[in-house]
């Protein structure tokens, strides 16, 4: 018959030395990161070409300080104003070899995730219904570009389709976004032209090649990294308020906002997929047009993105907040006091709200990993395999091939593991 007090037990250390459980001696990790900038003309040549420091100024204003979650929420819903030209570039694409077939079911999925991640954003800040609320009101917004997809014939199924979305994700929270969706309950709308401000977006519509540039892909690609930097903006001040939730003991809301953090990197990397909708040699015309070179390590043209390398760091820092999140100090002499300690939380599940976090963190780990695995292959997809092989993509392997950013909590795990399968 089993102990029934095998939790107490197992977290003994008599018992830990009775079963000679092998788990992993703590990982060193590297003094320096594998994941850096590129030189920085390349970085600046990026972001002048993304019109980045014009939208840096849309994603920064503040137009409501009492609300917290603007500076979150207002570069979501930009990137999802984004994409709604996207969307009619698209549907305008006059080139017979293009394939609008899959354009239309790839958009329509990119445009749910964002549009599931934004009410996600607003159901958490009903939540909360304090002072920090969102600027309502009854008013449709006038200037959005989803009306008018809704009612012209080339984007009107997908349009609606979009309009139908809003109002089933929507339906969690207590307002709706009052893009012109059915609105059955009558729910307030939040006020989105004052918030999105979608005609300062619109005006950032030509990239700075436009006029010179005969490629019908040089707007495409525009559009994608203007989304991707977007929601790269939105995750920074994510993760900045993870660490701040985290260090005020608010472990449930920090789990939600990291989770939040994980589903943004998979929707990067669905972003980074439409890559391969565009037709290989107008893409590889353009490349040359723009003059896009690898010139050498940590030059993949996703390290162009200070953003993203910035983004990676938040990440891989989260491994920091462990200690604060069990309650417990790091052992100077390299013993496995964290490891215990969240073994005693995996067992006695006296703090729901941490595991979850704890869950979270390996959960956004895993995504950020796959996400540039992704890229290395998408690259190879491309642009041939001939530009994978060059030094430039050495950094996007180490990445997906460093250990654990959480050792702590993969050892206890391992213990767990192995303290059942002796049971069994």
């Amino acid at each position: 018959m089993v102990d029934m007090d095998w939790k107490r037990k197992m977290l003994s250390s008599e018992l830990s030395s009775k079963l000679h459980v092998t788990i992993p001696s703590p990982f060193k990790v590297p003094v320096s990161s594998p994941i850096s900038c590129s030189a920085p003309a390349a970085c600046s040549a990026y972001e002048l070409y993304l019109r980045l420091p014009e939208l840096k100024k849309l994603w920064s204003s503040r137009e409501f300080p009492q609300w917290n979650d603007e500076p979150i929420l207002k570069p979501a819903l930009q990137a999802l104003e984004i994409t709604f030209r996207l969307v009619s570039s698209v549907c305008s694409d006059a080139r017979p070899y293009t394939n609008h077939r899959e354009w239309n079911r790839r958009l329509d999925s990119l445009v749910t995730n964002q549009i599931q991640l934004i009410a996600v954003i607003c159901e958490v800040e009903d939540e909360e219904e304090d002072e920090r609320s969102a600027p309502l009101g009854d008013k449709r917004s006038s200037l959005s570009l989803l009306p008018h997809l809704a009612t012209w014939r080339k984007s009107e199924a997908l349009g609606r389709k979009i309009l139908c979305t809003i109002d089933n994700e929507m339906r969690r929270c207590k307002y709706t976004l009052g893009l012109g969706e059915q609105n059955v309950s009558n729910k307030p709308n939040l006020r989105y032209d004052a918030v999105c401000k979608p005609n300062e977006v619109y005006s950032l519509k030509d990239n700075p090649y436009a006029d010179h540039i005969d490629n019908e892909e040089n707007q495409t690609l525009y559009v994608l990294h203007q989304i991707l930097e977007s929601w790269i903006h939105a995750s920074g001040n994510l993760l900045r308020r993870i660490n701040t939730r985290i260090e005020e003991g608010r472990f449930g809301e920090a789990a939600s906002d990291v989770y939040l953090v994980e589903r943004i990197w998979k929707l990067m990397a669905e972003i980074e997929d439409l890559h391969v909708l565009m037709d290989p040699e107008d893409f590889l015309k353009l490349k040359q047009q723009l003059q896009i070179k690898s010139n050498g390590q940590n030059d993949a043209f996703c390290f162009r993105s200070r953003g993203l390398v910035e983004m990676m760091k938040m990440t891989k820092d989260l491994r920091e907040k462990v200690p604060a999140v069990l309650g417990v100090e790091v052992d100077p002499t390299g013993g496995p006091r964290l490891q215990e300690a969240v073994m005693r939380l995996y067992a006695t599940k006296g703090d729901c709200d941490k595991i979850h976090l704890l869950q979270g963190m390996q959960a956004v780990e895993a995504a950020a990993k796959r996400f540039f695995f992704a890229y290395k292959q998408l690259v190879a997809v491309v642009m041939g395999s001939a530009e994978t092989s060059q030094e430039s993509c050495d950094s996007l392997s180490q990445i997906f091939m460093e250990p654990t950013y959480f050792p702590s909590l993969d050892a206890a795990k391992t213990f767990l593991g192995e303290f059942w399968s002796h049971l069994g």
